[in-house]
């Protein structure tokens, strides 16, 4: 009777070893879904950032017109009236050496 019960209570005790560490809610699961909980957090850290920077933007670009002016510098190219631009490109020539930096004016129109 003794023997039965010591049999009973050591596969009790392993099946519930079993299920803690290989079942379908086991440590192994848990460790798994912190890790990806880790991250899903720094993604959306990331993300919020950026929105936070793309919040400030679009709050500058309808309250001045400084980001509009410097946004169309930067992408579209666009220059002042009346006022010069200037070029810088690096040239591979007889003529000019390749590391020296030949300038260009391009008055605005």
């Amino acid at each position: 009777m003794m023997k039965a019960l010591l049999v009973g209570l050591f596969i009790l005790f392993f099946g519930l070893q079993y299920k803690l560490w290989l079942g379908d809610k086991s440590i192994r699961v848990l460790k798994s879904l912190e890790a990806e909980l880790a991250l899903q957090l720094d993604h959306n850290r990331l993300l919020e950032n950026r929105n936070a920077q793309v919040e400030i933007e679009i709050l500058n670009l309808k309250n001045g017109l400084e980001a509009v002016e410097e946004r169309a510098r930067s992408e579209l190219g666009m220059i002042k009236k009346n006022e010069l631009f200037l070029l810088a490109s690096k040239l591979k020539s007889d003529v000019i050496q390749k590391n020296e930096l030949f300038y260009q004016l391009i008055p605005a129109c």
